[in-house]
């Protein structure tokens, strides 16, 4: 008959399994990337309904398999650059919310038009202490140039977050920084919280005529 192991050894095995499972869990950012990715494009490609444009499955789908990888807090404060401080935390995180939205509501209705394309992911080397890394991907259209899409992502407890999405050289969050200036310098925080959910509203809209 085996002795019983002491209690405290035994909450020490618990907690370096749960480590060891929980290091074990967390891909590596190029892998989650094509991970991802591939099972986004393999259900557009098989779901009737996102072929026949319907968004609010898109949005489903993005809510799912998209939206838990992305670091929305880190998005918007870069979106907003140096106008983020000027917002409190309440505005901070409505801010937050509805430039999440956005992004998956613009996301989601670019998404119904995915049918015939495919994804290309370059070489990616990264050091074991890299925080922030940058996984590089191609999307192969019939009869057009690839268009790159570069993913930037930072390395967090629970497994790594995209912070920023370039596409073709563009910022996706820095494309928004100029707009959003000129929108707090006008109307304060304030403002810039009404026009994006304005902007929801009307993508949440043109979601719904396409039901």
């Amino acid at each position: 008959m085996h002795g019983k192991i002491p209690m405290k050894r035994l909450i020490a095995l618990i907690f370096s399994a749960f480590f060891v499972l929980s290091a074990a869990a967390q891909e590596a950012p190029d892998v989650l990337i094509k991970r991802v990715s591939e099972e986004v494009l393999s259900i557009v490609r098989t779901d009737k309904e996102l072929q026949n444009g319907n968004t609010k499955r898109a949005v489903e789908l993005v809510e799912q398999k998209v939206l838990p990888h992305f670091n929305f807090t880190r998005m918007t404060r870069l979106a907003m650059g140096k106008e983020w401080n000027k917002a409190t935390p309440d505005q901070q995180q409505r801010l937050t919310q509805e430039f999440k939205t956005l992004l998956v509501r613009t996301y989601s209705n670019a998404l119904t038009g995915y049918k015939n394309q495919t994804l290309r992911y370059k070489s990616f080397k990264m050091d074991g202490a890299d925080k922030e890394v940058v996984v590089q991907t191609e999307v192969v259209r019939p009869g057009a140039p690839a268009l790159p899409i570069d993913y930037s992502l930072e390395k967090q407890d629970n497994g790594w977050k995209v912070y920023d999405v370039v596409v073709d050289g563009i910022s996706l969050v820095v494309s928004y920084r100029d707009q959003f200036g000129q929108e707090v310098r006008a109307n304060g925080v304030d403002g810039l919280i009404k026009s994006i959910a304005a902007k929801n509203k009307s993508l949440e809209n043109g979601k719904a005529d396409k039901k």
